[in-house]
């Protein structure tokens, strides 16, 4: 589920490189051994199979008749690095060059390429400049040897400035001997879902020997609880990986692969919880997924943006990073478009991270300038939806081996990766860091809660709004669980924000934010919501109602939720109400009185305007009488300081 291919776009040149030279020589063979050749001649044919270790041992066999056979070293050096296996390609392919530099010249690419796979720097920066002085190899070859020494000076110069990184293995409670990958965290960095390879004992027999499952665990009383599996019917016999969920966990969007029904060779699904149990899972459908391999999603914290991983049709490469829009979470997901030339390279782009901020990306990338194969970059996002060039993430976080599936916490400081690097409890294990602070994104918070009925206290399925008060858009839209009222949304810091939860047969709540961006981020907010039946009497504050001080203007800000109030009423069609201006205590009552009268003037003319009939409508002022709060503090009269609606028979 990781990765589609195996062999790199390097590969894939070695092979058709090698293959076009042995075809042209196979009447030529350097060896005069007859064991020698015999054995070439059953490598080969057992590597058009695709056998590797066939391969492997008929070559093997071949250079111990003749250990200077050239070819014979050449097609094992393309094996080996074919399969990645690139420490283990490299005395092949340096004999090569030292017996006969011109008889293949383009082995001292691979042999470069294969000292940079393996971080050997400075021997594949002397090779990569000894092959730019030949005249003897295309001019394709020519650029990739360049780009390969462009990529030596900077991994030399990154290794020589590291940037801070102190990875800290997640222990017993979520490792196991088995492989653990691809974390995805909730926006309150309380509970983890991730893969894990497990034994596949599966009834249907299909041969294979692992398969992949999901697994969770929850962050209680600063450790991490024994991680249990996500269970059914989202674990299945099939293999499901590579996953995203909701800012509150209770969506999640999958890659599974072959599966009966599918689209390509990996489609994406989604399963959704309610209460304590998934839903079946669902093909995201022939818009999304394509014929070919669509995997490694992420889920935007408004849940209204996806990025995946593709090798779909009208790509820039072998891997691109493709996103698909919804209007709002309850819409279709939109036909897929490409990110574009400034993320996606001809080679492989892979493992998008968007972080709950909403416009800065995580990605891998063997395409931009790194230290050898995938490495992790940062792009941002400006408000013109124009991404910024990628920023390596650096050394040592960034090796010449692949780094992929990161994820960065909502707070922006706590990044989670797997590592398959010693000390470890397994192949893969799940690892956190602290992220360096020129690669972070913006902090987020969250609001967390539950939704319940005023009066039974029974808890409601209720749908959530924010909206950005300054420029009115509404930046995410939610839904607290249907059994349990719980909800958890991201915050973002920086601007002001109006929330607005609704549910039929019941008075909407608003609230409103004003979170300061700071390194150190805010504090989440958490708040139990009553919502109160429709009934004659019922009072709702509408807390995102502003005016200018000693003005009756309503501020451009108050839009927002006044368009709900007038979606409230065109819902309700025999509702009427008094709308109520409150005042402080500071000033004199006939002018407060004034200004209050005023101000619920002012919200009448606005939802009349907008076709509410003037009949189901009535305001009046109150000035100071009717306080919620005491007068004697700034917050007290601030609260005081309100706009209401009352439902009158």
């Amino acid at each position: 589920m990781q990765f589609a291919f195996k062999v790199t776009f390097v590969g894939v040149l070695l092979i058709a490189v090698l293959g076009d030279t042995f075809a042209q020589q196979s009447g030529a063979l350097t060896s005069r051994s007859a064991s020698a050749r015999r054995s070439y001649q059953q490598a080969t044919e057992a590597w058009g199979k695709k056998d590797f270790q066939n391969t492997v041992n008929f070559l093997q066999r071949a250079l111990r008749a003749d250990p200077r056979f050239l070819e014979a070293k050449l097609l094992l050096g393309e094996v080996y690095f074919s399969e990645e296996e690139f420490a283990k390609s490299i005395p092949h392919f340096l004999m090569a060059v030292q017996t006969d530099p011109l008889f293949f010249p383009q082995a001292q690419y691979f042999l470069a390429r294969a000292y940079l796979r393996t971080g050997d720097y400075v021997n594949a920066k002397l090779h990569f400049e000894q092959l730019l002085q030949s005249r003897l190899v295309s001019a394709r070859l020519l650029q990739s040897a360049q780009a390969g020494l462009v990529a030596c000076i900077f991994a030399i110069h990154a290794q020589a400035h590291p940037v801070a990184f102190e990875p800290v293995n997640m222990g017993s409670a979520i490792n196991t001997n088995l492989s653990e990958y691809s974390p995805a965290l909730t926006v309150d960095e309380q509970t983890l879902i991730f893969t894990r390879k497990v034994p596949d004992v599966s009834p249907q027999g299909r041969g294979n020997r692992f398969q992949e499952d999901f697994f969770k665990s929850y962050f209680q009383q600063n450790a991490w609880e024994p991680n249990v599996p996500l269970g059914e019917p989202v674990n299945s016999w099939w293999n499901e990986g590579a996953q995203t969920i909701t800012a509150d966990g209770r969506q999640i969007i999958f890659a599974s692969c072959n599966r009966p029904g599918g689209m390509g060779s990996c489609d994406l699904y989604s399963s959704s919880l309610s209460g304590m149990q998934w839903s079946q899972p669902e093909n995201l459908g022939p818009v999304v997924n394509s014929s070919g391999w669509d995997s490694q999603p992420s889920l935007s914290s408004d849940g209204r943006t996806l990025f995946f991983t593709s090798n779909r049709a009208g790509g820039n490469g072998l891997m691109d990073i493709w996103f698909t829009t919804r209007p709002t979470v309850a819409d279709a997901w939109t036909a897929p478009q490409n990110l574009g030339h400034t993320i996606n390279t001809p080679y492989r782009e892979m493992s998008p991270f968007i972080h709950a901020d909403n416009h800065t990306l995580y990605f891998a990338s063997d395409g931009h300038l790194g230290m050898g194969g995938l490495d992790l970059f940062v792009c941002r996002r400006d408000s013109a939806n124009n991404w910024a060039v990628p920023v390596n993430l650096g050394y040592p976080l960034n090796t010449f081996a692949d780094e992929f599936s990161l994820v960065v916490g909502a707070k922006g400081t706590q990044a989670f990766f797997a590592s398959a690097r010693e000390g470890g409890f397994g192949k893969n294990d799940l690892y956190m860091f602290a992220l360096h602070e020129e690669v972070r994104p913006t902090t987020v918070t969250y609001l967390k809660g539950v939704v319940f009925d005023y009066e039974t206290r029974n808890r409601i399925g209720a749908r959530f709004h924010l909206i950005n008060l300054k420029s009115g858009e509404n930046i995410m839209e939610s839904y607290s669980d249907t059994h349990t009222g719980e909800f958890l949304v991201a915050l973002p810091t920086g601007m002001p924000l109006a929330l607005n939860v609704e549910h039929a047969g019941y008075l909407f709540f608003s609230e409103h934010f004003s979170l300061e961006q700071s390194p150190e981020g805010a504090e989440p907010v958490l708040m139990n919501i009553a919502l109160n039946p429709v009934k004659t009497g019922e009072t709702v504050v509408m807390r995102n109602i502003f005016f200018d001080t000693g003005s009756h203007y309503l501020k451009p800000e108050s839009v927002a939720e006044l368009l709900r109030l007038f979606e409230f009423l065109s819902r309700n069609p025999k509702i009427r109400i008094e709308i109520g201006g409150h005042t402080d205590n500071v000033g004199t009552f006939e002018f407060n009185t004034t200004l209050s009268h005023n101000r619920a003037r002012s919200v009448v003319n606005f939802l009349v305007d907008k076709g509410i009939s003037a009949n189901r409508l009535s305001y009046k002022g109150f000035a100071d009488t009717k306080p919620i709060d005491t007068n004697n503090t700034e917050q007290g009269r601030a609260n005081n300081r309100r706009t209401e609606f009352t439902l009158i028979p």
